[in-house]
């Protein structure tokens, strides 16, 4: 057979059931599941090894005979860590050294696309908004220290790589600061921010409703602090952001469809209780600021079909299409590309075939096949 079906996730199973993240791959941490019985390969990984020829000549021999790609659905109510993710060469290094927290030498860029609105945080902000939070929150310019904070303020806009440079210092002063410090100093915010809106005062100056919603979710953790240096990102369905190296990001809130090269390597540093590398992170980041529009990649409309929006981002691992076909069209035919790709019913129902298929498939929300190259 040429479409493979995939054990269905979340899309299909009441709310109250649903995990946070279904994986659609063959990452050996999240290995798909093959649903046809009449297959004797139970996962992905495993009939892709012994069907190597379905993904393509090129892709075949370029990514070593293995799926290049990790596709996933996040379902989120509560933030993700502050993370970033290494390019290749740190990766391997990583991998090398501490296999039990960096599980594969792979690098991992990534791209969301928000199927309901969504929030996150995702890069540095303009150096102006990031002063101007020190100048308002005396509790983050405590934790930065004075001359770092100076050295921020008087960083100008024409000099570039002295900007990076002062953001580096202030930000890894943050994320290194003495724990019992740093605890006080956030209870101290949070105490200031919940009284004054009691009090019914704006707080937009200290970014207060976002700060006491995280605090709520993870009190006492420095991660809550990085607001005042990473852009709030928010997407509207079909809107996505794109996450190469060392980007800094937090998804925060809202339903994805997400893509990736096939890796599991993550570099955290708060918002989480998993293991956190604080270290690594402030070494590798990017510090170049830009403004949170920057943040947002539009999808093209295909000028071949135009029922198809492109995603396609500056990487080769992984490219995806959003095929969205109107009621009044009946028959379509799913157009063949030159690699093996995993299709998601995101809404509304369907008969599937193929000319290799021994029967008729029902489509329905949360349906995932695998689809064999120039099929």
């Amino acid at each position: 057979a040429q479409v493979i079906p995939l054990a269905e996730g979340c899309l299909s199973v009441p709310p109250s059931l649903c995990l946070p993240q279904l994986w659609m791959g063959a990452h050996p941490r999240g290995d798909a599941v093959i649903q046809d019985n009449c297959i004797p390969q139970k996962t992905l990984g495993q009939w892709i090894a012994d069907n190597p020829a379905c993904l393509g000549t090129k892709v075949k021999d370029a990514f070593q005979g293995h799926l290049p790609f990790l596709f996933k659905v996040l379902s989120i109510n509560t933030a993700l860590s502050i993370q970033a993710h290494p390019n290749k060469e740190l990766a391997a290094k990583l991998h090398a050294q501490f296999p039990e927290h960096y599980p594969d030498a792979n690098h991992k860029p990534e791209m969301a696309i928000a199927l309901t609105p969504f929030e996150g945080l995702c890069g540095f902000r303009p150096v102006q908004e990031i002063v101007s939070f020190l100048q308002t929150v005396p509790e983050l310019r405590a934790l930065i220290g004075e001359v770092a904070a100076e050295q921020l303020e008087r960083s100008g806009s024409n000099d570039p790589r002295g900007v990076s440079a002062a953001l580096r210092v202030c930000f890894t002063r943050l994320m290194k600061s003495e724990k019992k410090f740093f605890v006080n100093q956030l209870n101290l915010l949070v105490k200031r921010i919940t009284q004054e809106a009691a009090e019914g005062k704006d707080t937009s100056g200290s970014n207060g409703d976002l700060l006491l919603r995280l605090h709520s979710q993870y009190p006492g953790d420095i991660g809550c602090f990085t607001i005042y240096f990473l852009n709030l990102v928010k997407l509207e369905p079909g809107e996505a952001m794109f996450l190469g190296a060392n980007e800094p990001h937090a998804y925060l809130q809202g339903d994805c469809v997400e893509c990736m090269a096939c890796s599991d390597n993550t570099v955290r540093a708060g918002l989480t209780p998993k293991f956190i590398d604080v270290l690594t992170l402030c070494e590798m980041l990017n510090y170049t600021p830009a403004p949170s529009s920057s943040k947002i990649f539009t999808a093209t409309q295909s000028q071949l079909d135009p029922s198809i929006y492109l995603y396609d981002p500056p990487v080769p691992d992984f490219t995806i299409m959003k095929i969205e076909i109107p009621s009044s069209i009946k028959l379509y035919l799913v157009s063949a590309v030159d690699s093996a790709s995993i299709l998601l019913v995101i809404q509304g129902t369907a008969v599937g075939t193929s000319t290799a298929a021994a029967s008729e498939m029902t489509l329905r929300p949360g349906s995932p096949l695998l689809i064999y190259a120039n099929d």
